[in-house]
Parts: structure tokens; C-alpha cells; sequence
């Protein structure tokens, strides 16, 4: 009875947890816009919390900001997620919209809309998990 009652809670701490290391993710591509070959990194949320929630169907999502770790010849080495909380398919590098000539792959106008995005989630998802609380309480009490 009391799983039920905590795993649309669980879900939602799992969901927090993910924006805040995705608010990181953002931050750091921010912080390096002028680093010389500097590639940027973005967090595939759908995958993420797939991963963290045991869903056994992973869905990829289809973000034109982000690619895979794929590699693209036979012979490249495929990279790995720098991330220990993260899974390898969740952290991902972002494409290239405008070229640099230095290498830098941090579009500032996007790292900005996902920021302010990213933000507007993690309080929703605070909202969801302040009023399920307040539910609860109410419940136990009564009223």
C-alpha cells in the first residue's frame, strides 16, 4: 500500500535528480563557450530516466541539438559518458550549428533556451512533488 502511495514520488525525485545534473550539464557548456575545442555536452533526458526508472523499452528521443556516441568509421574509438550518474546513452555530445573557428561547439543562443527550459521543468517538477506531499498530509490528517 505505502509503494503505492511513493512511486509517483519516487519518479518525481528521480525526475528532479536528472534536471539538476542536466542544469550542471548546461552550466559547464555555458561556462566554456570560449574554450578553444571545447565540444559541447547535453543530457538525453528521456533515455536518462528510462534508465533510472528500470523501464526496460528505452525510447530515443529525437533532439536535433544532440547525437549519440556513435562513432562515425570503423576505426574511431567510441567515447564514454564522463558522467558517473548518468548512463553512457544519456550523455551525449551537441552538434555543431554554427562552425568556430577554434573548435568550439557551444551555440550560446541554444545553451541559453535549454537553460531557461531545463529551469521551468525542474520547478514543475518541484510543484508535482509539493503538492502530492500536501495531498499526503491532508490524507493522514484527515481533512
Amino acid at each position: 500500500m505505502l509503494a503505492n502511495l511513493t512511486s509517483s514520488l519516487d519518479f518525481h525525485s528521480k525526475a528532479l535528480v536528472l534536471r539538476a545534473e542536466r542544469q550542471r550539464v548546461i552550466a559547464s557548456n555555458i561556462a566554456n563557450a570560449d574554450t578553444p575545442g571545447y565540444a559541447g555536452r547535453d543530457v538525453n533526458f528521456k533515455d536518462a530516466m528510462g534508465a533510472a526508472t528500470g523501464s526496460s523499452t528505452q525510447l530515443r528521443s529525437l533532439t536535433p541539438a544532440t547525437q549519440s556516441d556513435s562513432t562515425s568509421h570503423a576505426r574511431h574509438i567510441a567515447l564514454q559518458a564522463s558522467t558517473a550518474s548518468l548512463g553512457s546513452s544519456a550523455l551525449s555530445y551537441t552538434t555543431q550549428t554554427q562552425p568556430a573557428m577554434d573548435g568550439n561547439s557551444v551555440d550560446m543562443d541554444r545553451e541559453r533556451a535549454n537553460f531557461v527550459d531545463n529551469s521551468v521543468r525542474y520547478e514543475a517538477t518541484l510543484r508535482f512533488i509539493n503538492g502530492q506531499s500536501k495531498t499526503l498530509l491532508s490524507a493522514i490528517q484527515g481533512q
